[in-house]
């Protein structure tokens, strides 16, 4: 079952989300294995990420073996502090159009 993962870095910017993305995924054009889908933008208060996994699982991989080892390293100029998370299972996924980075 496909699953949502929602980050939200309370005070993070879109620059720290840059410095984050740049260490975490493979590029700006391809997603981390098992991932569907990826957005991200500003929200009240922070900053908030949106990622669909294909799988329970390959959402553990990618966060026990790249996110979290990154992050705990330090990756310059990214967040300064964990991100409040939630994960939902989805029942259904729908997509129209797809918006490019602004």
């Amino acid at each position: 079952m496909a699953i949502a993962i929602i980050h939200f870095f309370p005070g993070g910017t879109k620059k720290q989300y840059e410095a984050a993305l740049a260490a975490v995924h493979p590029s700006r054009t391809q997603l981390p294995k098992g991932q569907l889908f990826h957005a991200a933008g500003a929200s009240p208060g922070g900053f908030t990420i949106l990622a669909v996994h294909d799988t329970k699982e390959s959402w553990e991989a990618f966060r026990d073996n790249v996110l979290r080892p990154k992050l705990k390293a330090g990756i310059p100029g990214s967040f300064t502090s964990e991100p409040q998370e939630t994960m939902i299972e989805l029942d259904n996924m729908q997509a129209a159009g797809m918006l490019k980075a602004a």
